[in-house]
């Protein structure tokens, strides 16, 4: 199926389902970015546990960086 032809099925849903696709679709990108933030979260904790991480301010990361 193309993408127009996805777009067209929704279209031709009436407006209650359309709505619940929309919600659905919604819901479903929360808790993919929830579950990256969590991953991502992991991540870092990890890097601080093995000491590959460092903390500091934006000067101590500028120095870092030059």
């Amino acid at each position: 199926m193309t993408l127009q032809e996805i777009i067209n099925s929704i279209e031709s849903l009436p407006v209650e389902e359309r709505e619940y696709l929309f919600e659905f679709l919604r819901q479903q990108r929360i808790e993919k970015r929830r579950v990256e933030i969590l991953a991502n979260a992991q991540e870092v904790m990890q890097a601080f546990k093995d000491g590959t991480a460092h903390r500091g301010s934006v000067d101590d990361l500028i120095a870092d960086l030059l």
